[in-house]
């Protein structure tokens, strides 16, 4: 095929893919400062914020999930230059977001204290006091991330990359200096933390509305106040964002498993083990950034009735993406004995950590890239069903269970997690190589 007639040349790509991957890692020290930040607060501080992120994250997923939606219909539009209905779909999105986040939300903020205890039982008080004060901010927040979401996505879809990166720098500093003046200034605890967070989020939605307003956009949204729902774009939407939500919860839930076994390990293990599970989520997130901008990319293609060129992407930035997974890998291997050594992790976790590290970094630039990346182009074209049935058995038939039977069965430690992990990731990318090949991911059609 013709570089020339490609839809995206490799300025063009890179011009895309590069902010979304700064993007994906800015996003993820949003939460990393509250840690740190609140570290000097004691554990009680520490282990509540760490508690309620784990529902943060399950709740953010699925308005992520929902926002990916909405961009792959966006994008099949745009693909097909049908740029009205681009616009009345990135309308829908927001209103169903908008209703969505909001009863979440309610929901969360009025019965903060029984959501807690139905999920964690009974812990310390003084860790509970603070996992409601922290999660009665985090509640109110959830709208905001939402629409923030949406408002990234669109701008993805029109291959704005850019601009979502920028306003995520600015919502980071801001969510830093914050941090730093209410806990460390103000002295107001893990309140203090959870605030800062909830007015960066904010400041980062507002801005994120307001540059969706520019007329020179290919999918301005304005009138907000004026939006009704449309129940068909509505359908579009959810037909793909509800099975991407299914699988991102079922993921996290099946990580909630993995915890519970290895909270039975012993302290240096579960040292360890959260270390480890750091450093693999970092040296990924890169190449996350590239499977999410491949959703704009196949999208467009497929709008545009491209089938050939949407499979020569999902080849091309599984390749990218190869490269970005293998530096990554080496880059943290390289910081693992720092890390350890002065983040003053004892010495028997620290040997478990490097031992872990050393296993992932020699396996994830095998495994893991079919296991993820052609997946991104599979929901673009609308095989989502597809992907959430792969992803759930994998993830709780090799990841969860087979850990389990050989951490309590066999007596494996923190390394029966990994060896689980690994089997995830080999036999995920088995069945999506072969679902690449056979092109049955292709049948599928998003829009009318």
């Amino acid at each position: 095929m013709d570089t020339q007639k490609h839809l995206f040349d490799n300025k063009k790509m890179a011009v895309l893919l590069i902010p979304l991957a700064i993007d994906q890692l800015l996003n993820s020290f949003m939460g990393t400062v509250d840690t740190l930040v609140v570290s000097s607060l004691g554990s009680a501080a520490i282990s509540a914020v760490t508690l309620v992120d784990s529902i943060n994250i399950l709740i953010v997923q699925a308005f992520f999930a929902l926002a990916s939606g909405g961009t792959v219909v966006c994008s099949h539009y745009l693909g097909c230059k049908r740029q009205d209905h681009a616009k009345e779909a990135a309308r829908q999105l927001i209103f169903i977001t908008f209703c969505l986040s909001a009863l979440i939300g309610i929901i969360c903020f009025l019965f903060n204290g029984q959501i807690l205890g139905l999920i964690f039982g009974e812990v310390e008080e003084n860790v509970m006091t603070n996992a409601k004060q922290y999660f009665f901010f985090s509640a109110i927040s959830y709208p905001f991330i939402a629409l923030y979401d949406d408002g990234s996505c669109i701008l993805r879809a029109q291959e704005n990359s850019s601009l979502p990166m920028k306003i995520s720098i600015c919502s980071n500093i801001v969510n830093i200096v914050l941090n730093i003046w209410f806990v460390w200034g103000l002295h107001l605890g893990v309140a203090g933390s959870a605030c800062a967070t909830l007015l960066a989020r904010m400041f980062a939605m507002f801005v994120v509305m307001y540059k969706l307003r520019k007329p020179d956009l290919e999918i301005p949204v304005y009138d907000y106040f004026t939006i009704r729902p449309q129940w068909k774009e509505i359908r579009r939407i959810l037909n793909i964002g509800i099975p991407s939500g299914i699988e991102n919860s079922m993921f996290q839930f099946g990580k909630l498993a993995i915890q519970s076994t290895v909270s039975l390990m012993g302290m240096a293990a579960i040292a360890a083990q959260g270390m480890a599970n750091l450093i693999e989520n970092l040296n990924g997130i890169l190449a996350i950034g590239v499977g999410v901008g491949l959703m704009t990319v196949v999208g467009e293609s497929l709008g545009a009735g491209r089938k050939d060129e949407a499979i020569y992407y999902v080849k091309k930035l599984s390749i990218v993406s190869e490269v970005v997974i293998v530096i990554s890998c080496l880059v943290m291997y390289i910081l693992v004995y720092p890390i350890t050594k002065f983040g003053g992790m004892e010495a028997e976790s620290a040997r478990l950590c490097i031992h872990m590290v050393t296993w992932i970094t020699i396996v994830k630039p095998v495994a893991w890239v079919f296991s993820f990346i052609p997946a991104y182009g599979f929901r673009a074209a609308g095989d989502v069903k597809f992907t959430m049935t792969v992803s759930v058995l994998s993830m709780w038939f090799c990841r969860v269970l087979l850990a389990m039977i050989l951490a309590r069965g066999f007596g494996m430690g923190p390394m029966a997690v990994w060896i689980g992990m690994f089997a995830d990731w080999s036999v995920r990318g088995i069945i999506y190589a072969i679902r690449l090949k056979n092109k049955k991911w292709l049948n599928h059609q998003v829009i009318g």
